[in-house]
């Protein structure tokens, strides 16, 4: 398929998941850059449901970076633990903590650079980091749209670093912000990785995938 009719079939795309996901919201609950890159770290395998009935346990003992490293990391596994991963996750959280406190005054630092240098935070959580707390384009790609964009055939991409950079060739900057957020709602609800039927799916059905 030739680049332009990628894109026009992008963009048919995109137009789908405008009209079935017009508005949407942040999964992850939080209300700073710094309850933010708590909540990524724990999404990691984790569901966002199951994230957003931990982090308020979580947040109820420390929403700040300086009051997170007043606890120990046992403190925070035990808290964590349903996330799954519970002792990576708790040494990432007391230890990019300690760098916000030490390094940035406890700020949240908003360049991709200095967010992948932290703890427990790839390229992935530093671009939904980016995107939702500092509206920095950006195009977070997770296991989730990784599969979708190779379903729909929108990148043949072995990895997620392959398929992110197809992803961002094909739709406008502007859009890429707001677009992972309509992948991933419509994903979970007409283009499941399981139990899928293409037929009721709008995206598939369209282009005959799936």
């Amino acid at each position: 398929m030739s680049i332009k009719s990628q894109k026009a079939k992008a963009a048919e795309i995109a137009r789908i998941l405008e009209e079935y996901f017009p508005e949407v919201l942040i999964p992850l609950e939080h209300w700073n850059p710094y309850t933010l890159i708590i909540a990524v770290v724990l999404s990691a395998q984790c569901t966002d449901e199951r994230v957003n009935k931990i982090t308020p346990l979580l947040f109820a003992k420390a929403e700040t970076p300086e009051e997170m490293i007043k606890l120990s990391v046992d403190e925070i596994l035990e808290i964590v633990r349903p996330c799954g991963l519970g002792p990576a996750k708790s040494k990432a959280i007391f230890g990019l903590s300690k760098i916000l406190v030490e390094k940035y005054g406890g700020s949240v630092p908003a360049t991709f650079e200095e967010l992948e240098a932290l703890p427990g935070v790839g390229h992935k959580t530093a671009s939904v980091v980016m995107s939702q707390a500092f509206g920095f384009p950006a195009f977070p790609v997770d296991t989730h749209i990784h599969r979708l964009a190779a379903r729909w055939g929108l990148s043949s991409g072995k990895n997620v670093a392959q398929t992110e950079a197809d992803l961002k060739s094909l739709f406008p900057e502007g859009s890429w912000n707001k677009l992972h957020l309509q992948i991933i709602y419509f994903g979970r609800k007409y283009c499941p990785a399981r139990g899928h039927d293409p037929s009721v799916c709008p995206i598939c059905k369209r282009f005959g995938v799936g």
